[in-house]
Protein backbone atom coordinates (compact mmCIF):
# COMPACT_ATOMS: atom_id res chain seq x y z
CA UNK A 1 0.00 0.00 0.00
CA UNK A 2 1.54 3.29 -1.09
CA UNK A 3 1.16 6.70 0.59
CA UNK A 4 -1.73 7.85 -1.61
CA UNK A 5 -3.75 4.65 -1.12
CA UNK A 6 -3.23 4.98 2.63
CA UNK A 7 -4.38 8.62 2.48
CA UNK A 8 -7.56 7.61 0.62
CA UNK A 9 -8.34 4.96 3.23
CA UNK A 10 -7.74 7.36 6.11
CA UNK A 11 -10.01 9.94 4.51
CA UNK A 12 -12.69 7.28 4.07
CA UNK A 13 -12.41 6.45 7.77
CA UNK A 14 -13.31 9.92 9.03
CA UNK A 15 -16.00 9.64 11.69
CA UNK A 16 -16.98 12.74 13.70
CA UNK A 17 -15.98 15.09 10.86
CA UNK A 18 -17.30 12.80 8.16
CA UNK A 19 -19.68 15.54 7.05
CA UNK A 20 -16.87 17.54 5.47
CA UNK A 21 -16.67 14.87 2.74
CA UNK A 22 -19.83 16.51 1.40
CA UNK A 23 -18.09 19.89 1.08
CA UNK A 24 -16.80 20.71 -2.37
CA UNK A 25 -13.00 20.75 -1.94
CA UNK A 26 -12.70 17.74 0.44
CA UNK A 27 -15.09 15.75 -1.78
CA UNK A 28 -13.12 16.60 -4.92
CA UNK A 29 -9.83 15.71 -3.21
CA UNK A 30 -11.26 12.40 -1.97
CA UNK A 31 -12.38 11.55 -5.51
CA UNK A 32 -8.91 12.39 -6.80
CA UNK A 33 -7.20 10.13 -4.26
CA UNK A 34 -9.46 7.21 -5.19
CA UNK A 35 -9.16 7.87 -8.92
CA UNK A 36 -5.38 7.92 -8.68
CA UNK A 37 -5.39 4.24 -7.63
CA UNK A 38 -7.70 3.04 -10.38
CA UNK A 39 -6.38 2.14 -13.79
CA UNK A 40 -8.74 4.59 -15.48
CA UNK A 41 -6.74 7.55 -16.82
CA UNK A 42 -9.77 9.58 -17.91
CA UNK A 43 -11.39 9.31 -14.48
CA UNK A 44 -8.13 10.38 -12.82
CA UNK A 45 -7.60 13.33 -15.15
CA UNK A 46 -11.24 14.43 -14.75
CA UNK A 47 -10.89 14.35 -10.97
CA UNK A 48 -7.68 16.37 -11.20
CA UNK A 49 -9.32 18.99 -13.40
CA UNK A 50 -12.37 19.25 -11.14
CA UNK A 51 -10.20 19.89 -8.07
CA UNK A 52 -8.15 22.56 -9.85
CA UNK A 53 -11.35 24.25 -11.08
CA UNK A 54 -12.81 24.31 -7.55
CA UNK A 55 -9.63 25.72 -6.04
CA UNK A 56 -9.63 28.42 -8.69
CA UNK A 57 -13.24 29.34 -7.96
CA UNK A 58 -12.44 29.68 -4.27
CA UNK A 59 -9.15 31.54 -4.83
CA UNK A 60 -7.50 28.67 -2.98
CA UNK A 61 -5.07 27.44 -5.63
CA UNK A 62 -2.17 28.80 -3.53
CA UNK A 63 -3.59 27.57 -0.22
CA UNK A 64 -5.03 24.10 -0.69
CA UNK A 65 -4.50 23.20 2.98
CA UNK A 66 -6.79 25.97 4.17
CA UNK A 67 -9.51 25.05 1.66
CA UNK A 68 -9.36 21.42 2.80
CA UNK A 69 -9.48 22.15 6.54
CA UNK A 70 -11.74 25.24 6.70
CA UNK A 71 -14.94 23.12 6.55
CA UNK A 72 -13.97 21.87 10.04
CA UNK A 73 -15.12 25.24 11.41
CA UNK A 74 -18.60 24.87 9.93
CA UNK A 75 -19.30 21.17 10.27
CA UNK A 76 -22.27 20.20 12.42
CA UNK A 77 -21.41 17.04 14.33
CA UNK A 78 -21.52 15.57 17.83
CA UNK A 79 -18.34 17.39 18.88
CA UNK A 80 -19.17 20.83 17.45
CA UNK A 81 -22.79 20.80 18.71
CA UNK A 82 -21.72 19.83 22.23
CA UNK A 83 -18.96 22.45 22.28
CA UNK A 84 -21.31 25.15 20.96
CA UNK A 85 -23.85 24.44 23.68
CA UNK A 86 -21.23 24.21 26.43
CA UNK A 87 -22.00 20.57 27.15
CA UNK A 88 -19.53 17.91 28.19
CA UNK A 89 -17.95 16.08 25.24
CA UNK A 90 -17.61 12.33 25.75
CA UNK A 91 -14.14 10.82 25.69
CA UNK A 92 -15.07 8.68 22.66
CA UNK A 93 -16.21 11.66 20.59
CA UNK A 94 -13.25 13.75 21.64
CA UNK A 95 -10.78 11.00 20.73
CA UNK A 96 -12.50 10.41 17.38
CA UNK A 97 -12.49 14.16 16.64
CA UNK A 98 -8.80 14.36 17.49
CA UNK A 99 -8.02 11.47 15.11
CA UNK A 100 -10.03 13.10 12.31
CA UNK A 101 -8.23 16.42 12.73
CA UNK A 102 -4.86 14.68 12.65
CA UNK A 103 -5.83 12.91 9.41
CA UNK A 104 -7.00 16.14 7.78
CA UNK A 105 -3.77 17.87 8.73
CA UNK A 106 -1.77 15.04 7.17
CA UNK A 107 -3.89 15.08 4.01
CA UNK A 108 -3.45 18.81 3.58
CA UNK A 109 0.32 18.32 3.28
CA UNK A 110 0.10 15.91 0.33
CA UNK A 111 1.58 17.60 -2.74
CA UNK A 112 0.42 17.24 -6.36
CA UNK A 113 3.78 15.66 -7.19
CA UNK A 114 3.27 12.95 -4.56
CA UNK A 115 -0.15 12.11 -6.02
CA UNK A 116 1.30 11.90 -9.54
CA UNK A 117 4.18 9.68 -8.48
CA UNK A 118 1.89 7.41 -6.45
CA UNK A 119 -0.87 7.08 -9.04
CA UNK A 120 -1.67 4.11 -11.24
CA UNK A 121 -1.18 6.37 -14.26
CA UNK A 122 2.48 7.54 -14.17
CA UNK A 123 2.19 8.96 -17.70
CA UNK A 124 0.13 11.82 -16.19
CA UNK A 125 3.40 13.43 -15.08
CA UNK A 126 4.19 14.07 -18.76
CA UNK A 127 0.96 16.07 -19.34
CA UNK A 128 2.16 19.20 -17.55
CA UNK A 129 -0.96 19.24 -15.34
CA UNK A 130 -1.65 22.44 -13.35
CA UNK A 131 -0.62 22.07 -9.71
CA UNK A 132 -1.81 23.73 -6.53
CA UNK A 133 0.30 25.08 -3.70
CA UNK A 134 -0.33 23.54 -0.30
CA UNK A 135 -0.12 26.58 1.97
CA UNK A 136 -1.18 26.19 5.61
CA UNK A 137 -4.09 24.68 7.49
CA UNK A 138 -6.49 26.94 9.40
CA UNK A 139 -5.09 28.64 12.50
CA UNK A 140 -7.02 26.37 14.88
CA UNK A 141 -5.09 23.32 13.59
CA UNK A 142 -1.60 24.85 13.67
CA UNK A 143 -0.96 23.68 17.24
CA UNK A 144 -0.54 20.60 19.38
CA UNK A 145 -3.53 18.20 19.27
CA UNK A 146 -5.07 19.13 22.63
CA UNK A 147 -4.59 22.83 21.92
CA UNK A 148 -6.38 22.32 18.58
CA UNK A 149 -9.39 20.86 20.38
CA UNK A 150 -9.44 23.74 22.86
CA UNK A 151 -9.28 26.28 20.02
CA UNK A 152 -12.14 24.60 18.16
CA UNK A 153 -14.27 24.39 21.31
CA UNK A 154 -13.76 28.11 21.81
CA UNK A 155 -14.68 28.83 18.18
CA UNK A 156 -17.89 26.77 18.36
CA UNK A 157 -18.89 28.32 21.68
CA UNK A 158 -18.51 31.81 20.23
CA UNK A 159 -19.81 31.29 16.69
CA UNK A 160 -22.12 28.30 16.84
CA UNK A 161 -21.77 25.36 14.50
CA UNK A 162 -22.85 24.07 11.12
CA UNK A 163 -24.69 26.38 8.76
CA UNK A 164 -25.40 28.75 11.64
CA UNK A 165 -21.67 29.39 12.05
CA UNK A 166 -21.19 30.05 8.34
CA UNK A 167 -24.29 32.26 7.94
CA UNK A 168 -26.28 34.49 10.27
CA UNK A 169 -29.34 35.29 8.14
CA UNK A 170 -31.77 32.78 6.62
CA UNK A 171 -35.10 32.54 4.82
CA UNK A 172 -37.57 29.78 5.71
CA UNK A 173 -39.38 28.68 2.58
CA UNK A 174 -40.93 25.39 1.43
CA UNK A 175 -39.82 23.66 4.60
CA UNK A 176 -36.16 24.58 4.14
CA UNK A 177 -33.75 27.07 5.66
CA UNK A 178 -31.88 28.88 2.89
CA UNK A 179 -28.91 31.05 3.88
CA UNK A 180 -28.86 34.72 2.91
CA UNK A 181 -25.37 35.22 1.56
CA UNK A 182 -25.54 39.00 1.55
CA UNK A 183 -27.85 40.26 4.34
CA UNK A 184 -28.95 43.90 4.43
CA UNK A 185 -25.94 45.87 5.77
CA UNK A 186 -28.14 48.46 7.53
CA UNK A 187 -26.87 49.50 10.98
CA UNK A 188 -28.81 51.05 13.85
CA UNK A 189 -26.57 54.12 13.67
CA UNK A 190 -27.73 54.62 10.07
CA UNK A 191 -31.35 54.98 11.24
CA UNK A 192 -32.18 58.47 12.41
CA UNK A 193 -34.94 59.44 14.83
CA UNK A 194 -37.23 57.08 16.79
CA UNK A 195 -34.58 56.61 19.50
CA UNK A 196 -37.22 55.72 22.09
CA UNK A 197 -38.83 53.04 19.92
CA UNK A 198 -35.53 51.50 18.87
CA UNK A 199 -34.33 51.62 22.45
CA UNK A 200 -37.27 49.44 23.50
CA UNK A 201 -36.53 46.89 20.77
CA UNK A 202 -32.81 46.97 21.52
CA UNK A 203 -33.34 46.43 25.26
CA UNK A 204 -35.67 43.48 24.65
CA UNK A 205 -33.21 41.90 22.20
CA UNK A 206 -30.27 42.44 24.53
CA UNK A 207 -32.12 40.63 27.32
CA UNK A 208 -32.90 37.77 24.96
CA UNK A 209 -29.29 37.39 23.81
CA UNK A 210 -28.10 37.37 27.44
CA UNK A 211 -30.51 34.56 28.28
CA UNK A 212 -32.82 36.83 30.30
CA UNK A 213 -36.63 36.94 29.96
CA UNK A 214 -37.71 38.66 26.74
CA UNK A 215 -40.92 39.09 24.73
CA UNK A 216 -42.09 38.55 21.20
CA UNK A 217 -42.19 41.97 19.56
CA UNK A 218 -44.63 43.73 17.23
CA UNK A 219 -43.39 46.86 15.46
CA UNK A 220 -46.40 48.62 13.96
CA UNK A 221 -47.26 51.98 12.49
CA UNK A 222 -46.93 54.12 9.40
CA UNK A 223 -45.10 53.13 6.25
CA UNK A 224 -41.49 54.14 5.72
CA UNK A 225 -40.71 54.71 9.39
CA UNK A 226 -37.98 52.09 9.67
CA UNK A 227 -39.77 49.17 11.31
CA UNK A 228 -38.25 46.47 9.11
CA UNK A 229 -34.86 48.20 9.03
CA UNK A 230 -34.80 48.21 12.83
CA UNK A 231 -35.21 44.43 12.96
CA UNK A 232 -32.64 43.79 10.22
CA UNK A 233 -30.11 46.09 11.93
CA UNK A 234 -30.25 43.93 15.07
CA UNK A 235 -28.31 41.26 13.18
CA UNK A 236 -25.24 43.52 13.11
CA UNK A 237 -25.73 44.74 16.67
CA UNK A 238 -25.55 41.27 18.26
CA UNK A 239 -22.94 38.92 16.71
CA UNK A 240 -24.41 35.87 18.48
CA UNK A 241 -27.88 36.47 17.04
CA UNK A 242 -29.35 34.67 14.02
CA UNK A 243 -32.23 36.13 11.96
CA UNK A 244 -34.71 33.95 10.05
CA UNK A 245 -37.18 35.62 7.72
CA UNK A 246 -40.48 33.76 7.48
CA UNK A 247 -43.09 34.73 4.85
CA UNK A 248 -46.61 34.93 6.23
CA UNK A 249 -47.72 31.96 4.14
CA UNK A 250 -45.17 29.77 5.96
CA UNK A 251 -46.53 30.46 9.47
CA UNK A 252 -48.53 27.19 9.64
CA UNK A 253 -45.20 25.36 9.22
CA UNK A 254 -43.59 27.07 12.22
CA UNK A 255 -43.54 23.76 14.21
CA UNK A 256 -41.27 22.31 11.50
CA UNK A 257 -38.84 25.18 12.04
CA UNK A 258 -39.03 24.65 15.80
CA UNK A 259 -37.80 21.08 15.36
CA UNK A 260 -34.63 22.45 13.73
CA UNK A 261 -33.98 25.27 16.18
CA UNK A 262 -35.03 23.84 19.54
CA UNK A 263 -31.86 21.91 20.33
CA UNK A 264 -29.39 24.51 19.08
CA UNK A 265 -27.33 26.76 21.36
CA UNK A 266 -27.71 29.94 19.28
CA UNK A 267 -30.39 32.63 19.70
CA UNK A 268 -32.88 33.10 16.84
CA UNK A 269 -35.30 35.84 15.87
CA UNK A 270 -37.98 34.73 13.43
CA UNK A 271 -38.85 37.84 11.41
CA UNK A 272 -42.31 38.18 9.82
CA UNK A 273 -42.47 41.35 7.75
CA UNK A 274 -45.51 43.39 6.72
CA UNK A 275 -47.99 41.26 8.62
CA UNK A 276 -51.76 41.64 8.25
CA UNK A 277 -54.71 39.28 7.92
CA UNK A 278 -58.20 39.03 6.53
CA UNK A 279 -60.88 37.19 8.48
CA UNK A 280 -60.69 34.26 6.08
CA UNK A 281 -56.93 33.91 6.52
CA UNK A 282 -55.98 30.49 7.92
CA UNK A 283 -52.57 31.76 9.02
CA UNK A 284 -54.23 34.04 11.60
CA UNK A 285 -55.11 31.17 13.93
CA UNK A 286 -51.77 29.50 13.21
CA UNK A 287 -49.82 32.53 14.41
CA UNK A 288 -51.96 32.80 17.54
CA UNK A 289 -51.05 29.23 18.39
CA UNK A 290 -47.39 29.90 17.70
CA UNK A 291 -47.28 32.95 19.98
CA UNK A 292 -49.20 31.38 22.85
CA UNK A 293 -51.42 28.43 23.40
CA UNK A 294 -50.24 25.95 20.79
CA UNK A 295 -49.21 22.42 21.70
CA UNK A 296 -45.86 22.91 19.95
CA UNK A 297 -44.26 25.49 22.24
CA UNK A 298 -41.91 28.17 20.99
CA UNK A 299 -38.42 27.20 22.18
CA UNK A 300 -36.58 29.40 24.68
CA UNK A 301 -33.90 30.25 22.13
CA UNK A 302 -36.41 31.76 19.68
CA UNK A 303 -38.42 34.99 19.55
CA UNK A 304 -40.85 36.28 16.93
CA UNK A 305 -40.49 39.86 15.68
CA UNK A 306 -43.21 41.06 13.31
CA UNK A 307 -43.84 44.35 11.53
CA UNK A 308 -47.20 45.64 10.40
CA UNK A 309 -48.94 48.83 9.34
CA UNK A 310 -51.91 47.74 11.48
CA UNK A 311 -51.99 47.82 15.26
CA UNK A 312 -54.38 44.87 15.53
CA UNK A 313 -53.06 43.03 12.43
CA UNK A 314 -56.58 42.14 11.27
CA UNK A 315 -58.25 44.06 8.45
CA UNK A 316 -61.49 45.34 9.91
CA UNK A 317 -64.45 47.22 8.45
CA UNK A 318 -67.39 49.03 10.06
CA UNK A 319 -69.64 46.26 8.83
CA UNK A 320 -67.60 43.84 10.95
CA UNK A 321 -68.57 45.80 14.05
CA UNK A 322 -72.16 46.47 13.02
CA UNK A 323 -72.96 43.03 11.62
CA UNK A 324 -75.74 40.72 12.75
CA UNK A 325 -73.62 38.61 15.09
CA UNK A 326 -75.28 38.24 18.49
CA UNK A 327 -72.08 38.41 20.53
CA UNK A 328 -70.50 41.39 18.80
CA UNK A 329 -68.10 42.02 21.70
CA UNK A 330 -66.63 38.57 21.19
CA UNK A 331 -65.92 39.44 17.57
CA UNK A 332 -64.07 42.58 18.61
CA UNK A 333 -62.10 40.68 21.24
CA UNK A 334 -61.11 38.13 18.62
CA UNK A 335 -59.66 40.89 16.45
CA UNK A 336 -57.58 42.18 19.37
CA UNK A 337 -56.37 38.83 20.68
CA UNK A 338 -53.50 38.28 18.24
CA UNK A 339 -51.76 41.63 18.79
CA UNK A 340 -52.11 41.15 22.55
CA UNK A 341 -50.00 38.00 22.35
CA UNK A 342 -46.95 40.04 21.47
CA UNK A 343 -45.45 40.96 24.82
CA UNK A 344 -43.89 44.12 23.38
CA UNK A 345 -45.68 46.42 20.92
CA UNK A 346 -43.78 49.43 19.58
CA UNK A 347 -45.46 52.16 17.56
CA UNK A 348 -43.73 54.04 14.73
CA UNK A 349 -45.61 57.17 13.58
CA UNK A 350 -44.87 59.47 10.65
CA UNK A 351 -42.74 62.44 11.75
CA UNK A 352 -43.99 66.02 11.75
CA UNK A 353 -42.11 68.65 9.75
CA UNK A 354 -39.57 69.43 12.50
CA UNK A 355 -38.81 65.75 13.10
CA UNK A 356 -38.53 65.08 9.38
CA UNK A 357 -36.05 67.91 8.83
CA UNK A 358 -34.09 66.77 11.88
CA UNK A 359 -33.71 63.35 10.25
CA UNK A 360 -32.55 65.02 7.02
CA UNK A 361 -30.00 67.07 8.98
CA UNK A 362 -28.59 64.00 10.74
CA UNK A 363 -28.33 62.13 7.44
CA UNK A 364 -26.59 65.13 5.85
CA UNK A 365 -23.96 65.15 8.60
CA UNK A 366 -23.46 61.39 8.25
CA UNK A 367 -22.92 61.69 4.49
CA UNK A 368 -20.55 64.64 4.79
CA UNK A 369 -22.98 67.16 3.30
CA UNK A 370 -23.12 69.63 6.19
CA UNK A 371 -22.04 72.60 4.09
CA UNK A 372 -25.08 72.10 1.85
CA UNK A 373 -27.53 71.86 4.75
CA UNK A 374 -29.64 75.01 4.03
CA UNK A 375 -30.31 73.86 0.46
CA UNK A 376 -30.86 70.28 1.61
CA UNK A 377 -33.57 71.29 4.08
CA UNK A 378 -35.41 73.29 1.43
CA UNK A 379 -35.10 70.52 -1.13
CA UNK A 380 -36.11 67.82 1.35
CA UNK A 381 -39.39 69.55 2.20
CA UNK A 382 -40.15 70.03 -1.49
CA UNK A 383 -39.30 66.37 -2.16
CA UNK A 384 -41.65 65.23 0.63
CA UNK A 385 -44.53 67.36 -0.63
CA UNK A 386 -44.13 65.95 -4.13
CA UNK A 387 -44.30 62.44 -2.66
CA UNK A 388 -47.35 63.23 -0.53
CA UNK A 389 -45.81 62.66 2.87
CA UNK A 390 -42.80 62.94 5.17
CA UNK A 391 -41.08 59.80 6.43
CA UNK A 392 -37.58 58.57 7.30
CA UNK A 393 -37.60 56.57 4.08
CA UNK A 394 -38.42 59.72 2.13
CA UNK A 395 -35.57 61.54 3.91
CA UNK A 396 -33.08 58.78 3.04
CA UNK A 397 -34.18 58.73 -0.59
CA UNK A 398 -33.81 62.50 -0.88
CA UNK A 399 -30.36 62.60 0.75
CA UNK A 400 -29.13 59.84 -1.58
CA UNK A 401 -30.46 61.77 -4.58
CA UNK A 402 -28.99 65.05 -3.34
CA UNK A 403 -25.60 63.48 -2.63
CA UNK A 404 -25.47 62.04 -6.13
CA UNK A 405 -26.21 65.46 -7.65
CA UNK A 406 -23.69 67.22 -5.39
CA UNK A 407 -20.92 64.72 -6.26
CA UNK A 408 -21.64 65.40 -9.94
CA UNK A 409 -21.46 69.17 -9.42
CA UNK A 410 -25.17 69.67 -10.09
CA UNK A 411 -27.64 71.90 -8.24
CA UNK A 412 -29.96 70.30 -5.69
CA UNK A 413 -32.61 73.04 -5.97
Amino acid sequence: MNQIQEAAWKMASLSVYRGILERSVPEAFFRLLNASQANQPETFLTAWGNLIALLGQKNADTNFAQALTEPVLYDENAFSVAAASGKEVSSLIEAAALRDLKILTELSAITPQEILSGSAFPQAAELNLPCWENGQVIAQLQQEPQACLAQLKSFYAQNGCGRFARNRAFIWRNGMLSPVQHPDPILLKDLKGYELQRGMVLENTSSFVQGLPANNCLLYGDRGTGKSSTVKALLHEFPSLRLIEMPKAEIPHFPDLVEILAGLPMKFIVFIDDLSFSRQDDTYAALKAVLEGGLAARPENTLIYATSNRRHLLRETFSDREGDEIHRVDTIQESLSLADRFGLSVRFMLPDKAQYLDIVEKLAHQHGLSEHLPQLLIGAERFALERAGRSPRCAQQYVRLAESRIRQGKSIL
